[in-house]
C-alpha cells in the first residue's frame, strides 16, 4: 500500500500545479471536471441504465398516481408506498457505481488538498508538533526524543501525556526541515515547511487511512511505536476558492457534480 501510495504521489506531483503552486485555479477549475466526466463513463459502463431509466418512470408514475388519486386515502397509500419502493431501487442501481468511482476520486481529492489546503509555516512563526504513539508504545511516551536539526529551536518545554501523546512547540528559519524523533531503537522522521513558496505541506504522517487521506509523506511502517506524527499547519487562502480541506472538499463536489449534469446527454448516459 505504502508504495502505490508513493506513486500516486510521484505522478501526481507531476501533474498537479501547472502554473505552479500560486497559480491554483487551473487544479480546481480542471480536476473537477475531470472528474465529472470520468464518473460520467464510469456510470455508464457499470450501471444498469436501463433499470435506472425505468425505475425514474416509475417514480413519476406513482406520483401522478398520488395526484390523480388524491380523494382516494387507499390509493394514494398505495401509489406512495410504490413510488418509494422504487426510489429504493433507484438508489440502489447507484450502489455500485459509486463504490467503483470512490477510490479514483478520493485519490485525486486528497492530492488536492496536500498541494493547495495548507501554506508554510512562516519563518519564526511557533507550531505544535504533536505525536501520537500506537496503543502497545504509549505507556513509554516519556521515553521519547526529539532530535532537532539546524535552523529549528523549541520554543517551549515538550509536554508527555500518560495516554501516549506529546506536543513540542518549535520555530524555524526558511526551509524545508526535518525533525527526528526516536522512541527505543525505532527512529522516524517529520518534514516540517517553512517560508518560500507555496508547495505540496507534508499535513501528517501516518499509517492506514491517515496516510491515504495525507499523502505529503512516506507512511509510518504498520509496526511502527508510532501512530502520528503532525504539525497544526494555518489554511492558505484561495482567492475565490473555498479554502482548507473542506472548503476543497465542498469546491470539487459540488463543481464535479455540476459538470457531470451538464454533460450527461453530450455522453448518453441516465443519471
Amino acid at each position: 500500500m505504502d508504495t502505490f501510495l508513493h506513486l500516486c504521489g510521484v505522478v501526481f506531483d507531476v501533474v498537479l500545479a501547472p502554473l505552479g503552486h500560486d497559480r491554483p485555479e487551473f487544479d480546481m477549475l480542471a480536476w473537477p471536471v475531470i472528474a465529472g466526466v470520468v464518473a460520467l463513463l464510469v456510470y455508464k459502463q457499470v450501471s444498469n441504465q436501463k433499470g435506472i431509466a425505468r425505475a425514474k418512470n416509475m417514480i413519476q408514475v406513482h406520483l401522478l398516481e398520488v395526484v390523480l388519486y388524491r380523494d382516494d386515502l387507499v390509493g394514494v397509500l398505495v401509489a406512495t408506498a410504490k413510488a418509494l419502493g422504487q426510489n429504493f431501487l433507484y438508489l440502489a442501481y447507484n450502489i455500485v457505481p459509486m463504490l467503483v468511482m470512490f477510490a479514483p476520486i478520493t485519490l485525486v481529492l486528497v492530492q488536492l488538498v496536500a498541494h493547495y489546503a495548507y501554506r508554510p509555516i512562516e519563518p519564526g512563526e511557533p507550531v505544535l508538533v504533536q505525536v501520537e504513539l500506537a496503543e502497545s508504545a504509549r505507556t513509554r511516551a516519556r521515553e521519547l526524543q526529539l532530535d532537532l536539526p539546524d535552523g529549528v529551536t523549541l520554543d517551549a518545554p515538550p509536554v508527555r501525556t500518560t495516554d501516549g501523546r506529546a506536543a513540542y512547540r518549535v520555530v524555524a528559519t526558511e526551509g524545508d526541515h526535518v525533525l527526528r524523533f526516536t522512541l527505543g531503537g525505532e527512529t522516524q522522521e517529520k518534514a516540517l515547511a517553512v517560508g518560500g513558496e507555496n508547495r505540496k505541506i507534508p499535513v501528517l504522517r501516518g499509517h492506514g487511512l491517515d496516510a491515504v487521506l495525507y499523502p505529503g509523506e512516506r507512511a509510518l511502517p504498520g509496526d511502527s511505536a508510532f501512530q502520528t506524527i503532525q504539525v497544526s499547519w494555518e489554511e492558505r487562502g484561495l482567492g475565490p476558492f473555498p479554502a482548507g480541506e473542506g472548503g476543497i472538499l465542498a469546491w470539487f463536489f459540488v463543481f464535479s457534480l455540476a459538470a457531470g449534469f451538464l454533460l450527461k446527454d453530450r455522453f448518453g448516459v441516465t443519471l
